[in-house]
């Protein structure tokens, strides 16, 4: 039986903007979106911070959410982004 992971749903704050994706290993990810060898979005753009994460519990809710996360206009994605600042 296969290994259960947990999925995370994430920004990235870049000089070009916010990027949204899903992995289960974000540090092993947001490594490959530093050397441009993750999505084409990072070709172009420089990676500045990891700006948010979720967790979600399977693949299906976590890509789920990430379409959910990229149709918030950029004002609500970053009240998302603020509102997950602790104090």
């Amino acid at each position: 039986m296969a290994k259960a992971s947990l999925w995370i749903v994430y920004l990235i704050e870049t000089d070009a903007g916010l990027y949204c994706g899903i992995t289960t290993d974000m540090e092993r990810r947001y490594q490959q979106h530093c050397k441009g060898t993750g999505a084409k979005f990072f070709r172009r753009a420089k990676p500045i911070r990891i700006a948010y994460t979720e967790i979600q519990p399977d693949r299906s809710r976590a890509s789920k959410r990430e379409y959910a996360i990229k149709q918030l206009p950029r004002k609500q994605k970053l009240a998302l982004i603020n509102s997950a600042i602790c104090c």
